[in-house]
């Protein structure tokens, strides 16, 4: 199969199009047909020289959308011929927090193209039950597989960290985003109103026609500002964070008394200044979310495949233009995410 292989971290220019051996499954697994894979900031980290990536050499890829091919072994409930997306990390199963449904904080927690092989080939072997069956009347593969990784954490962060409830006000960081703009669409169609940034005002004009309540042209400064206006000084309850840097500090003087920070990322630096006696004197809280369970994915399928969520693809590009997809990224050009075929 041709495949997306780097043997040695660096720049984009590590990775290269090559021919490898087509990936067998084994008891209890399946062969998928990679039809799309979906980009996310965690490739560039990963083969950059993120610490315990494997195998090498390696393929990027966690968000995979495809075709189930083959089957292993003990494999039922799944028929060769269906149309399916891929559970992007799992746990050992064992664990006390595996045990718990909390998979995604066990210390043995695998992510497909981290501590895995990925979804950029044309073969990608898992375990069955990490399958979900999809259909393409109302979404193609390729939309498909700007859905896993990016929905399942924005689900996760709102309703498993930070509580989200009706009524609630919500800002959501970089809303053009993959996580972003799935986060103030789960936000939305759960009854909170939603602020959300985004860099120019092209993109701030697309999150209004996304249905966010007030966006905010970020380039401009003012964000702490155009939220307390918003919210007539209170703030917001809730806070999706992803990009860390300079944006954390604005986002938390958006942030109400009483309300949540979460974050799942840092594509702006994971460095940041913070003073203690306004978190606790504002009895205010801040959580990390890392992907999320089984089920949020689940919720997450079924609420897209009934079209009550949209998956928003801004570029497909074949795999010979990975490195124009990797600067799309980069430069922040992306309104919703970019995508991957072989």
């Amino acid at each position: 199969m041709k495949a997306l292989v780097f043997d040695d971290h660096g720049g984009p220019e590590v990775v290269q199009l090559r021919e490898v051996a087509d990936p067998e499954p084994g008891h209890g697994q399946v062969r998928v047909r990679v039809a799309a894979c979906g980009v996310n900031h965690l490739d560039i980290w990963v083969r950059a020289g993120m610490p315990g990536v494997g195998p090498m050499p390696h393929i990027l890829g966690s968000e995979v959308a495809g075709t189930v091919e083959r089957l292993g072994s003990g494999v039922e409930g799944l028929n060769v011929g269906e149309t399916v997306v891929v559970l992007p990390g799992r746990g050992c199963g064992h664990c006390e927090f595996c045990r718990a449904g909390r998979e995604q904080v066990c210390p043995r927690y695998r992510v497909l193209g981290n501590q895995r092989q990925g979804g950029y080939a044309e073969f990608v072997v898992v375990d069955a039950d990490d399958c979900y069956v999809v259909r393409e009347d109302q979404w193609s593969l390729v939309e498909w597989a700007a859905v896993p990784l990016v929905f399942q954490t924005a689900w996760h962060m709102l309703f498993d960290r930070a509580g989200l409830r009706p009524g609630d006000r919500v800002l959501v960081e970089s809303g053009g985003s993959g996580v972003g703009t799935a986060a103030l669409q789960i936000a939305k169609l759960a009854g909170a109103s939603v602020a959300a940034t985004a860099g120019g005002e092209s993109k701030r004009r697309r999150l209004v026609a996304l249905g966010v309540d007030l966006a905010i042209d970020h380039s401009l400064g003012q964000v702490r500002t155009a939220v307390r206006e918003w919210t007539g000084g209170r703030g917001v309850d809730i806070v999706v964070a992803h990009v860390g840097g300079e944006t954390f500090n604005e986002s938390l003087a958006s942030l109400a008394r009483g309300g949540r920070l979460i974050t799942c990322g840092a594509t702006a630096g994971p460095k940041v200044q913070l003073d203690l006696r306004f978190l606790f004197t504002r009895e205010q809280t801040i959580s990390g979310a890392y992907l999320g369970t089984r089920s949020d994915l689940e919720s997450v399928v079924q609420l897209v495949g009934q079209g009550k969520l949209k998956p928003i693809v801004d570029r497909v590009f074949p795999f010979e233009e990975y490195g124009q997809a990797m600067m799309r990224l980069t430069e922040r050009e992306v309104f919703g995410k970019v995508v991957l075929t072989p």
